[in-house]
């Protein structure tokens, strides 16, 4: 499983409408850019209460990238 499927089976555990969940990889100056799309509907439930869900999740996907040597990752969660 590479960090693109793992973010996509967090956030999918998370959000009402899972299928509509879009997750990519790019290659960015400062590493790895991992860019979350959720509906706008369920930006909510993926955010939480004061964004601590958004940062266990970002914690989770960091901790991932250390324990496979993938170097500095950035995660963006966007609505669509």
């Amino acid at each position: 499983m590479n960090i693109t499927e793992y973010a996509e089976v967090l956030v999918k555990s998370i959000c009402k409408e899972a299928d509509l969940i879009k997750v990519s990889q790019y290659e960015s100056e400062e590493g790895l850019l991992i860019d979350i799309m959720i509906p706008t509907s369920s930006m909510g439930s993926v955010i939480g209460k004061d964004g601590r869900n958004a940062k266990a999740i970002r914690t989770l996907l960091n901790a991932y990238a250390y324990l496979h040597n993938l170097g500095q990752i950035k995660v963006n969660i966007d609505a669509f």
